[in-house]
């Protein structure tokens, strides 16, 4: 896309009703080996003949080739509820290339990525979309519609990315106005870049990556790193309190953030002026972080930057098993040593980075023998127990070293092993590919999702446990084939806990209802794991799928105090997309 062409979601690059690139995406061969179309990633291009012996052996299932879902052609959608007066004063006073009640657009705008949403929107329907997109383009544009909308009573939803796993963007069932989709991607613009004072601001309907490319040609970086950072805006980030990959080194956003403008239906809620830090009472800033669009649109934002490291390296570790990988982890959060990234994955997950992995050849093959040898046989270590860490370094040459030297340490006082550059990489850039297998394994009646939460260290093994237990639990009652899938990874360490992410699959041919049923179940989940000492959330934020949760999470009178500023600057409820502790 050039410059100045403007940003549609229904387009050539993206999928939009589900994850990523349209060049992208995982096809199974006809000798069963499965391949990653494209050249954007690490798994594109390469065959790989043990995944599907992999999902079979942990799913205990056959995957029949040949029995697929079908995906829908044509998306049955309902006709747009429009209202009149509205509509043709949006006609009078903007560009036609603002707006559109194109069925495709509609239909792309009333969704983010969780598992229910990209299932009913390839399979079935989805019952409720917006009436109208409307594609902002400067702050002017978003005070007119927003009295507009004012004027004409109709609802309002932002609208950055679309990768909200929260069912943030599921229009109420209960709203009767018309509805309209504020995409904010075209509000992209660098305003200004402040290199004595390492500090950018930059419209919030900027993606990650477009960000991150500006910067890192003029020298800089935020370091703000998330999984969907292809696709996620900086209005999303703020508005989900999101966090990144290397938030060891840069912060989590609400670090890295020093300004925010939200226009809301009452007026603009932002600092005169960027500051450092300032004591100046309560900051109403910061009812922006985690808002999930029901207070305004975000418009801008002032960032801090970082000269770009002068060295990037990569590592990884194994370790005998789980146990002794926290262990190695919770030091870790203790030193003055922690890589820019530390993750740890269970056995199941380090063995779902192996079954991704081309079958190696001549010279290649009798090194994977000699270190596999080695680590099972002198070293003793469980194929089906040993865990993974790997870790991203960032910072002088003399940094890295010193980081690195006292990582092997760590590493040994743990019982591990080093395991190289090359491993810490790969398993730091298949988390941008790995969204893919979702859609990929829904094709073959395996539904799958992830789920992520805060855990104080002396409550990992419990929620861990707590988790696994009720999804078994949960299987059996509802007599799903084969066995259930699970694993877990520590993706973030703090001083005083971690974040816990967990991947759960199942086989759900011929069970009836079936995204309901899961649905259901990661409901459950959830619940198990807060019970256990888990967290709502760690960056994922509300939305509708976990606003059940928030009376147990924040006390009466916080809520209260939210739904207060909610009726004070939008008494008319323009931003009706009720998440977190808002009314349906």
């Amino acid at each position: 896309m050039t410059k100045d062409e403007k940003f549609y979601a229904v387009n050539n690059t993206n999928w939009g009703h589900k994850w990523g690139f349209k060049d992208s995406k995982f096809i199974l061969n006809k000798d069963r080996s499965v391949s990653m179309t494209g050249s954007r990633y690490e798994l594109s291009g390469i065959n790989m003949p043990d995944f599907i012996p992999y999902v079979e052996e942990m799913l205990d299932i056959t995957i029949d080739p040949d029995d697929v879902l079908t995906e829908i052609e044509n998306k049955p959608v309902k006709e747009a509820n429009i209202n009149k007066e509205f509509f043709n004063t949006i006609k009078a006073e903007f560009p036609q290339n603002r707006y559109t009640i194109d069925d495709s657009e509609r239909l792309m705008h009333s969704q983010g990525q969780t598992t229910d949403e990209v299932y009913k929107a390839m399979y079935s329907k989805i019952n409720k979309i917006a009436d109208m997109v409307f594609y902002i383009e400067s702050e002017d544009e978003v005070k007119k519609l927003i009295q507009l909308s004012i004027k004409y009573n109709v609802c309002l939803i932002p609208y950055g990315g679309g990768t909200s796993v929260s069912n943030a963007l599921k229009i109420p069932d209960n709203e009767k106005r018309m509805v309209v989709a504020v995409d904010t991607r075209r509000l992209n613009k660098i305003k200004s870049i402040d290199e004595k004072d390492r500090r950018v601001t930059v419209e919030a309907g900027i993606t990650g990556k477009d960000l991150e490319e500006f910067l890192q040609k003029k020298g800089y970086t935020v370091g703000h790193e998330p999984d969907s950072i292809e696709f996620s805006t900086l209005g999303g980030w703020i508005s989900t309190n999101a966090s990144g990959m290397k938030k060891n080194r840069y912060g989590n956003i609400e670090d890295i953030i020093e300004n925010v403008t939200m226009i809301t239906p009452k007026g603009i809620i932002e600092q005169l002026r960027p500051i450092t830090r300032a004591s100046i009472g309560i900051n109403p800033q910061h009812i922006m972080l985690g808002s999930e669009g029901n207070f305004g649109i975000i418009t801008k934002a002032t960032l801090k930057v970082h000269r770009i490291p002068e060295i990037q390296d990569y590592n990884s570790a194994i370790f005998r098993d789980w146990e002794e990988g926290v262990q190695f982890m919770n030091e870790l959060s203790k030193s003055e040593i922690i890589p820019a990234s530390a993750r740890l994955m269970d056995n199941v997950q380090f063995r779902f980075g192996q079954a991704l992995k081309e079958r190696a050849e001549g010279i290649s093959t009798w090194l994977k023998i000699f270190e596999k040898f080695y680590v099972l046989n002198i070293k003793g270590f469980d194929p089906y127990k040993m865990v993974g860490a790997s870790f991203k370094l960032e910072g002088t040459r003399s940094e890295v070293a010193f980081q690195l030297n006292q990582l092997k340490k760590l590493t040994k006082k743990y019982n591990g092993i080093i395991a190289g550059s090359e491993n810490g990489k790969r398993g730091y850039n298949l988390t941008f590919a790995i969204a893919y297998i979702r859609d990929f394994m829904s094709t073959y009646h395996i539904i799958g999702e992830t789920m992520e939460t805060s855990v104080p260290w002396s409550k990992v093994h419990n929620v861990c446990k707590a988790a696994t237990d009720r999804l078994n639990e949960l299987h059996k009652k509802y007599d799903i084939p084969g066995k259930p899938y699970i694993s877990y990874r520590i993706p973030q360490i703090y001083h005083t806990g971690v974040c816990i992410y967990f991947m759960f699959a199942l086989s759900v041919k011929g069970i009836k209802n079936a995204i309901d049923v899961f649905h259901y179940i990661e409901h459950s989940m959830r619940e198990a794991i807060i019970a256990s000492g888990g967290s709502i959330s760690h960056h994922h934020g509300v939305g509708k799928i976990r606003k059940d949760f928030m009376k147990s999470t924040i006390s009466s009178a916080s809520i209260e105090l939210l739904k207060n500023i909610k009726s004070s600057h939008d008494p008319e409820n323009i931003f009706g997309i009720s998440n977190n502790v808002f009314n349906d």
